[in-house]
């Protein structure tokens, strides 16, 4: 099961020092490639004067969509952004960027030391960030009076419903992310009196 970091988190930084060499650990949500390239960018603005900005990212949910990267950004190669990337794997991430910046404390560590340090570095930071599970679920509209349409939509978050979107016309339609299509449609049933239809509108991932 695939996690990500929390909706609306803000980046997630976490110092480590390995011999006098200082591994500045960032983490940011991203929904894609660029995404995560501006996220680097931001990082050696945020660090002008260090020598290596490391990074690597996972963006997309399937197999089908995956896009993986890591950058070694000068350190000897294989050391920092595979390592990195492997711990992002390791921990079933997506749509999640790191990039460590490292000030270098004066010891060389070698490349079994460069490998520990950022993948401990990227490990320490995972710990301490919020993260939520996801999960691939059906979707489902349900057009609804625009009088009925707060308390519906209420009503459904408060029953754990994933409400993915809300748009307003002649009527309000609520985009909904079921685990189970046959309980969501006996919940709207509950909650409409009957008078609520499902219509279904393929899969997606959402937060769980």
């Amino acid at each position: 099961m695939p996690y990500t970091l929390a909706p609306r988190a803000a980046d997630l930084t976490l110092e480590t020092e390995v011999k006098h060499s200082r591994f500045i650990a960032a983490l940011r949500r991203v929904e894609d490639a660029e995404a995560a390239q501006a996220f680097v960018q931001d990082r050696r603005g945020a660090y002008p004067d260090a020598r290596h900005h490391c990074s690597a990212f996972i963006v997309g949910n399937g197999p089908s969509d995956r896009v993986e990267r890591a950058n070694d950004d000068g350190e000897p190669g294989g050391t920092a952004g595979i390592p990195m990337l492997q711990v992002l794997k390791a921990r079933d991430l997506v749509d999640v960027a790191v990039v460590v910046t490292r000030y270098f404390g004066g010891i060389k560590l070698g490349a079994g030391g460069l490998v520990r340090a950022y993948s401990g570095a990227v490990a320490a930071a995972v710990d301490a960030a919020p993260l939520v599970r996801r999960e691939r679920r059906h979707l489902h509209t349900l057009a609804v009076g625009h009088a009925e349409a707060g308390r519906v939509e209420s009503e459904l978050r408060g029953r754990g419903v994933v409400v993915v979107d809300t748009t307003y016309a002649e009527s309000a339609v609520l985009t909904l992310a079921a685990r189970d299509s046959a309980e969501l449609a006996d919940l709207v049933a509950a909650i409409t009196s009957g008078t609520g239809t499902l219509d279904p509108a393929g899969e997606m991932w959402v937060d769980a």
